[in-house]
């Protein structure tokens, strides 16, 4: 059986701020070491506008991981780290993901694959995501808000928001789509984007990136988690 991505979204209550980053704190190991996990990242989010501390949503927590299949990913809301999460949650979604693209990596890996050439006609969703130069982060946080500005209203865009490992320097970007055409139309032809896709090698802001594109093959649990407000159409309408 193939690999299987998975997104995991919790939204939780102000009150339990203190259990969530006991949380972030122990299950970074424990769900490293589930049974049929290839790569995983607990991580926080935010509204993606600067990247900076104040972007931060501590009501929103995430994982992105990697199973060796879907039966192996089916197990994770019945795991001790699953259940855990459940508990503190208030509401949560899952999205399983199909590698396209990908290409960078991720601390030292390249965790997702690709299946260059294999089309969807469906929404897709890309994730960015880049340990910053600690040199150059100021320069990167003054170019990034008209980028950001316009992937908030991009024609096609479902859902987008921010993520990290750390509250500075460790960031990147989810982003949800109705299809390829509509990412790729913001990704190479936007003025904002291409402006800084062209800065990216002489600014040299990244000491490391990322760059993966997925099509979306399903969606559980409440796609207003995600800030997908018709998220459940969407996949229907594949």
């Amino acid at each position: 059986m193939t690999a299987l991505t998975t997104l995991h979204v919790w939204r939780v209550p102000t009150r339990a701020l203190g259990r969530v980053l006991a949380r972030m704190a122990v299950d970074r190991r424990r769900l490293r070491a589930l049974p049929g996990v290839r790569f995983a990242k607990l991580l926080g989010t935010g509204n993606g506008t600067t990247f900076g501390p104040g972007d931060a949503d501590l009501t929103r927590w995430a994982a992105v991981t990697v199973w060796d299949d879907p039966a192996a990913a089916a197990a994770f809301d019945a795991s001790a780290v699953g259940r855990a999460w459940a508990r503190v949650s208030e509401s949560s979604a899952r999205v399983d993901l199909r590698p396209l693209h990908s290409r960078g990596t991720w601390s030292g890996r390249t965790p997702f694959g690709s299946e260059n050439g294999v089309k969807t006609d469906g929404p897709v969703l890309a994730l960015t995501r880049a340990r910053l130069a600690p040199a150059r982060a100021l320069t990167f946080w003054r170019a990034i808000p008209p980028v950001t500005a316009a992937l908030h209203d991009a024609d096609g865009v479902l859902s987008r928001f921010g993520i990290g490992e750390a509250p500075i320097g460790w960031q990147g970007t989810i982003s949800v789509w109705r299809s390829t055409a509509h990412l790729l139309e913001f990704a190479y032809r936007h003025p904002q984007h291409r402006a800084a896709i062209a800065r990216t090698p002489e600014a040299r802001w990244y000491a490391e990136e990322l760059f993966a594109r997925f099509a979306v093959l399903d969606l559980a649990g409440d796609p207003a988690v995600l800030g997908w407000a018709d998220g459940e159409k969407g996949i229907r309408g594949r």
